[in-house]
């Protein structure tokens, strides 16, 4: 009864993901406010079903979180050049695209940015739909499955960047969360790559 219990909370929780992004994406002059509570909503789902977990203590969690963002940085990084390079031109324009149309202009986007849409994410994506495929799935498949939902909904924003972007950083986050079982190292993780990529060494 419980696992059914966990399916349910689950299936509605992706349907409630798909349905907000998916009005999200769909108006880009309001994306900013619609995103933002598109999360807080998310959260509520994710807290009022789940324990959140947290493994490690501050100085640990900082360290890594640090490290690994700045490597997750890097691995884009090199990703872009390499297709600058060969000259992925569709690729390349898509992530053009996305500083132009989705990347915080204002103070008041970077603040809701670094603490609300970042933690919620994270709460949602790994605290909760993380959390719920690992008890349903065999451990082989929790972090690719994990990775895979977190990227589906980025199919409304029609940026086939976003979406690979959303796959890597998806496995990436979805192996550090299972290896570490820590919320506030993977959120740190995800705030040190953010601010790396959009505000200290953007791309563009």
């Amino acid at each position: 009864m419980k696992k059914n219990v966990a399916d349910l909370r689950l299936f509605l929780g992706l349907i409630c993901a798909h349905i907000l992004l998916n009005i999200t994406y769909d108006d880009k002059a309001v994306f900013w406010y619609i995103f933002t509570a598109t999360i807080l909503f998310l959260v509520s789902i994710a807290i009022l079903s789940e324990r959140m977990d947290d493994e490690l203590s501050i100085l640990p969690y900082l360290l890594y979180g640090v490290l690994s963002g700045a490597l997750l940085y890097s691995v884009f990084w090199i990703g872009y050049k390499l297709m600058k390079l060969f000259d992925i031109s569709p690729l390349v324009n898509d992530v053009a695209k996305l500083y132009n149309i989705y990347a915080p202009q204002m103070i008041w986007q970077y603040v809701v940015l670094l603490f609300i849409i970042i933690p919620g994410e994270e709460i949602f994506w790994r605290g909760f739909i993380h959390k719920r495929i690992s008890r349903l799935f065999h451990k082989k498949w929790v972090i690719p499955l994990s990775a895979l939902m977190y990227t589906l909904p980025l199919i409304y924003s029609g940026n086939k960047a976003l979406l690979v972007a959303g796959f890597v950083a998806g496995l990436f986050w979805s192996f550090l969360y299972e290896w570490k079982k820590s919320l506030p190292l993977v959120i740190i993780s995800h705030l040190t790559f953010d601010l790396l990529l959009l505000y200290i060494f953007p791309f563009l």
